[in-house]
C-alpha cells in the first residue's frame, strides 16, 4: 500500500535532472505497491545551489501511473534541469488510495502549507487523524486534501511553529510528530528549514534503508540512540569510529530509504530494515537511529544486511509483463525453495529455520494456519496433507476474520503466519495477539527482513526470488512446498508413512520439469482465454486437495480480469450453487485421479444434466473426462497431494490471456496493491 522512496547525497555532486531520474526510477520499481498517483518533492527554483538557506522546496504530483508524472516534471519550463547539487535531498511517493479519491491534490509529497515549508510521505492509515485535524483547524490551519497524510505535515509545522527552543533539530521535531500518531505509518520528512536532511520512520510499514559510501564500512551495526522521557540520552550517537562520519574531514556519501528493496538493489546492495518506532535521521552525510524509549531485551544496534537480490531478478526480461514472467519462472523458484532442504537420495527434509524449535512443535496439540488472499489458499491447499502426517488438529484461518473474534489460543499451539511480503497488516496483527498470548509463532514469507520474519520465533523463507506483479503467482507455488516439506519433516520418523512419504519427495524431485510441461501448453490455454473473456462470469470447481486450487484460480480472474468468478467445492454442488449452472456459465472442473475422482465425476454428471459443456483439467487417460468436457487441459500425473500445483498454473495463464484479452493492465489491477500494509 503506497511506495516511499527518498534519495540524498552528500558531497556527491548531482544535477537537478539525475536526481529527479533516479526519484522516478525507484517509483516505477516500487509501483507494484500503488498506482493511483505520484508525487515527488526535490529543491525547487533555479538559484545557486550553494546558498542552501534561498532553497524552497518544488511539489510536482500528477494522478495516474508514474510515466505520467515523469512527462510532467519534464515539462516544467520553469526548472533548471542543469543545476548541480553537492547536498541534497528528493523524496517521491506512489499512492494507493485510502482516505481521499485519487488526484492531485490528494497525492503525497503532502505540504504544511502554501511556502512547502514541511512536506511529508506516508505509507499506512493514520487511526487518530480527525482528532488530529479538528485540533489544528482550532488553531487556523486550513486543509485542502481528504488524506489522513495531511495532518501530519500541519502538526509538524505547528510544533515548529510553537517550539520552546530554537535549536531543535529535524529529528527531535519528528519524534514529537510520531508520539502524537497511532495507527500504521512508515514516513519520509523534507523541509527547506533543514536543507540536506532527511527524517524517516516506520510503525508497522515497511521501511529500509540503502547505504552508498566509496569507503569501505568500518563495521556491519550502527549504534541506536535511546532518549526517556525526561530527555538524557542513553546511549552513544555516531563517534569517529562509526561507518558513516569521520571526524576531521566529511565523507562522502548517498542514501536511499524505501518501502521495497528492489527500488535501492540498483544502486547498491547494503541496506537496514528499521524496526517499529526506529526514527532515522541523516544529516550532514550521517546516518543515526535514535528511538524515543528501550524496550527490555532490544538490541542496540541495527545490523548493515548484504542483499543477496540480483538486479535481473527485478527486470521484466522479454516478458511483456512481470505476471507472465513469474508464471514461466515457477520451475526454477520451486527449485530454489527446495534447495538445500530436501536430500533426495535419502529422501529426507531439513528447514533450518525451524530445527531448533521442532521439538516444541512436535508436542504441540494444535497447528493454526493464519494468511490471507493467496496466502490463505496455499494453507487450505495443504492442511489434508498436513492433518495426514501429523496426525495433529489444523485450523486454518482468514487473518482478519481472526482478529474479529476474541479467538482462544493456548500455549501450546503453533502458529503458523503466511505472507508474501511479510507486512500483511492482518496477519501481523494476528501475529502479535497469538505471540502475546505464549504460542510458538512460525513465519513462512518471502522477504528477508520482513516485520513477519523478525518477530516470529521461527520460520521458513520460501526463497522465490521478487515477485513483483500484484497478483501472486510462484509465490503461491513456493509457499504451497514449503507447507509440504514442514509436513514430511514433522513425519520424518514414522515408519508407518515410510511408502508415502518417499512418494511424495520422489515427485517434487520430478515437479520441476512437469511444471514445465504445463507451461508447454500456454498455447491452448490462450485459445481457451479467447472463448472465455467475453463471458460474465466463470464458476470453477474441485474437492479434496483441488478446492483451494479453485479458490486460487478464481481469485486471479477476479484479480486480473475484473469478471466475477467463484469457487465450489464440488460437493457443495447440491446445496445451491447449481442453480447458477446452465448451458450459457463456463465451468472449469479439477478432476484428478485422487481419492475424490468417483465424487467429482458425479459432479460432471451433475452440470452436463443442466445442459453445460464443462472445461476439465484432468490427467492423461480419462476417456470419461474428455468424452463429457468442450475442452480437456491434460496435465502430467503426479502425487495427488502436488496435484494442487500442476493444476493451479493452467489458471494463472487463463487469468494472464483473459486479461490481457480484455485490454487490462496485468501487472496493476485497478484498485489493488502488491503489499497490504492497513487492515
Amino acid at each position: 500500500m503506497c511506495g516511499i522512496f527518498a534519495y540524498i547525497n552528500f558531497l556527491v555532486p548531482k544535477q537537478r535532472k539525475a536526481i529527479l531520474e533516479l526519484l522516478i526510477n525507484g517509483l516505477k520499481r516500487l509501483e507494484y505497491r500503488g498506482y493511483d498517483s505520484a508525487g515527488i518533492a526535490v529543491d525547487g527554483g533555479n538559484e545557486d545551489p550553494e546558498k542552501t538557506e534561498q532553497r524552497q522546496t518544488r511539489i510536482i504530483k500528477k494522478r495516474g501511473k508514474v510515466k505520467n508524472l515523469e512527462e510532467e516534471i519534464f515539462t516544467q519550463e520553469d526548472l533548471d534541469f542543469d543545476v548541480e547539487y553537492e547536498t541534497h535531498c528528493g523524496i517521491a511517493h506512489t499512492r494507493w488510495a485510502t482516505h481521499g479519491v485519487p488526484n492531485a491534490v490528494n497525492s503525497h509529497p503532502q505540504r504544511s502549507d502554501e511556502n512547502n515549508e514541511f512536506v511529508v510521505i506516508h505509507n499506512g492509515i493514520i487511526t487518530n487523524y480527525k482528532d488530529i485535524k479538528k485540533f489544528l483547524e482550532s488553531k487556523n490551519m486550513v486543509f485542502e486534501s481528504d488524506t489522513d497524510t495531511e495532518v501530519i505535515a500541519k502538526l509538524i509545522k505547528y510544533l515548529y511553529d510553537n517550539r520552546d527552543d530554537e535549536n531543535i533539530t529535524f529529528r527531535e521535531l519528528v519524534e514529537s510528530v510520531i508520539q502524537q500518531l497511532e495507527g500504521a505509518f512508515a514516513l519520509a520528512f523534507k523541509s527547506w528549514r533543514f536543507p540536506g536532511e532527511c527524517v524517516a520512520t516506520r510503525r508497522g510499514s515497511p521501511l529500509l534503508i540503502g547505504i552508498k559510501t566509496k569507503t569501505k564500512l568500518a563495521s556491519n551495526y550502527v549504534p541506536i540512540l535511546y532518549k526517556d522521557n525526561r530527555g538524557p540520552e542513553l546511549e552513544r550517537s555516531f563517534s569517529s569510529t562509526t561507518d558513516f562520519e569521520v571526524v576531521g574531514e566529511a565523507k562522502e556519501a548517498e542514501f536511499f530509504f524505501a518501502s521495497d528493496a528492489s527500488a535501492i538493489i540498483e544502486h547498491t546492495n547494503r541496506v537496514i530494515y528499521l524496526e517499529d518506532n526506529d526514527v532515522a535521521a541523516i544529516r550532514e552525510g550521517t546516518l543515526s537511529i535514535h528511538r524515543l524509549k528501550k524496550e527490555q531485551g532490544e538490541s542496540m544496534s541495527r545490523e548493515v544486511q548484504t542483499l543477496k537480490m540480483e538486479i535481473q531478478q527485478i527486470m521484466k526480461g522479454n516478458y511483456k509483463y512481470f505476471m507472465l514472467k513469474e508464471i514461466f519462472e515457477q520451475p526454477e523458484s520451486v527449485i530454489n525453495t527446495m534447495r538445500g532442504r530436501l536430500n533426495f537420495e535419502d529422501k529426507t527434509v531439513s528447514l533450518g529455520g525451524l530445527k531448533d524449535h521442532m521439538n516444541e512443535i512436535l508436542r504441540c496439540r494444535r497447528l493454526l494456519f493464519l494468511a490471507c488472499g493467496t496466502s490463505y489458499h496455499s494453507a487450505i491447499a495443504t492442511r489434508q496433507l498436513i492433518e495426514e502426517l501429523t496426525e495433529l488438529p489444523v485450523v486454518v484461518e482468514l487473518s482478519s476474520d481472526f482478529l474479529d473474534r476474541h479467538t482462544p489460543i493456548f500455549r501450546d499451539d503453533v502458529a503458523f503466519f503466511i505472507s508474501q511480503s511479510g507486512e500483511t497488516a492482518d496477519t501481523l496483527n494476528a501475529l502479535r495477539y497469538c505471540k502475546s498470548r505464549g504460542a510458538l509463532t512460525v513465519g513462512i514469507t518471502n522477504t528477508v527482513g520482513s516485520s513477519i520474519s523478525r518477530e516470529t520465533h521461527c520460520g521458513v523463507h520460501i526463497n522465490a526470488g521478487p515477485e513483483i506483479g500484484v497478483a501472486s503467482t510462484k509465490a503461491y507455488t513456493s509457499q504451497f512446498i514449503s507447507l509440504v516439506m514442514f509436513a514430511l519433516m514433522m513425519n520424518q520418523d514414522r515408519l508407518s508413512f515410510t511408502t508415502r512419504r518417499q512418494e511424495i519427495i520422489s515427485h517434487l524431485q520430478r515437479l520441476p520439469d512437469m511444471i514445465k510441461q504445463v507451461l508447454e501448453m500456454d498455447d491452448e490455454i490462450k485459445n481457451l482465454a479467447e472463448e472465455l473473456y467475453q463471458k460474465k462470469s466463470i464458476l470453477l470447481m474441485g474437492r479434496g486437495f483441488n478446492f483451494a486450487t479453485c479458490l486460487e484460480g478464481a481469485l486471479k480472474i477476479k484479480e486480473l480480469c475484473y469478471l466475477h468468478s467463484e469457487g465450489i467445492l464440488a460437493g457443495e454442488l447440491k446445496h445451491g450453487p447449481l442453480a447458477l449452472v446452465d448451458e450459457d456459465m463456463p465451468v472449469i472442473l479439477i478432476m484428478m485421479k485422487d481419492g475424490t475422482y468417483t465424487k467429482c465425476q458425479n459432479a460432471l454428471h451433475e452440470v452436463v444434466a443442466r445442459k453445460s459443456k464443462p472445461i476439465i483439467i484432468c490427467q492423461a487417460g480419462d476417456d470419461e473426462a474428455k468424452e463429457k468436457a468442450s475442452r480437456c487441459l491434460v496435465l502430467p500425473s503426479c502425487v495427488d497431494c502436488l496435484s494442487g500445483i500442476l493444476c493451479v498454473i493452467p489458471l494463472q495463464l487463463l487469468a494472464y490471456h483473459i486479461a490481457v484479452l480484455r485490454g487490462f493492465d496485468v501487472d496493476c489491477p485497478r484498485n489493488l496493491a502488491k503489499s497490504v500494509t492497513v487492515e
